[in-house]
């Protein structure tokens, strides 16, 4: 295994460099080209940190499982909402994929072969990334997705302080506009839309593994049942694995590395190599 840090993925005037760590199977080469999964951490899109995992993981956790199994992990960072409102931050997501991309012959990466997985926030951002296909339709699709414990439908949490930053609005100002009809409210109810992963579902989605802690105080489960739902609908491939007792990113459970590994073994089976 070996570990490139602190790769600049963007530079965008007027914001930090965006870097991201790669975290390499031994055996990855032009050769024997690997998958690469995208790990996108949470923080109520205002905070976080793509090198710190949550605190009832094991540090590197993700990463290191991934790698054990045979696929690269990529930790990416992205703009805060007190930096840039959305889209910005999905616009970075899909930013470093196309890095990995273009760089991928240069690491033994399959660039047909990405999975994007996020907790949180991060979450939110890698089903939308998976779903949401860039404006000018030139990117390869994401092969595999898994959410941990995120938010799915904005539209039902966008007067929550953290989605609404996200949004553009502190929530409450919104509302009270709203009562003057002059509007803002609809405004902070489009772009929510626009922001929800369940307004992107379609047939043609990538297989997705949906998580959640069914005793989740800050994300409600039934985030995740209205996503999983509407990807079955739409007729695509799609695992809700409720976590039993579990509170938010899976506090309370007694063994979150066996989380892990369930994720794992899904993007192992996902992004296998195609049959000859």
């Amino acid at each position: 295994m070996s570990t490139l840090e602190g790769l600049t993925y963007a530079e965008i005037q007027g914001f930090r460099p965006l870097l991201l760590d790669l975290h390499l199977p031994a055996h990855a080469g032009a050769h024997s080209p690997v998958p690469v999964v995208v790990w996108m951490h949470g923080g109520a899109f205002w905070s976080g940190d793509r090198r710190y995992l949550p605190s009832n993981l094991a540090p590197n956790a993700v990463f290191d499982t991934l790698v054990a199994a045979g696929i690269a992990a990529a930790t990416i960072d992205y703009r805060f909402s007190g930096e840039a409102k959305f889209p910005a931050q999905l616009h970075d997501v899909r930013a470093a994929i196309r890095y990995l991309r273009s760089n991928a012959s240069t690491w033994g990466l399959d660039p047909a072969r990405v999975g994007v997985w996020g907790e949180s926030s991060g979450g939110t951002l890698g089903a939308l990334a998976a779903l949401s296909p860039a404006d000018d339709g030139a990117d390869l699709p994401i092969a595999a997705a898994a959410t941990w414990c995120s938010p799915t439908d904005l539209v039902a949490l966008r007067h929550f302080s953290a989605i609404a930053g996200l949004l553009g609005d502190d929530g409450a100002g919104d509302r009270d506009r709203d009562r003057d009809g002059d509007g803002d409210g609809d405004k902070l109810k489009a772009a929510a839309t626009l922001a929800s992963p369940v307004t992107h579902v379609r047939a043609d989605a990538p297989p997705f593994l949906i998580m959640h802690g069914d005793a989740d105080r800050k994300v409600p489960v039934e985030q995740a049942e209205l996503l999983h739902k509407a990807l079955v609908a739409a007729g695509a491939r799609a695992e809700f694995a409720p976590v039993e007792g579990a509170d938010h990113v899976f506090e309370g459970h007694p063994d979150a590395q066996q989380l892990v590994d369930q994720v794992v073994a899904f993007f192992v089976r996902e992004l296998a190599p195609a049959a000859p």
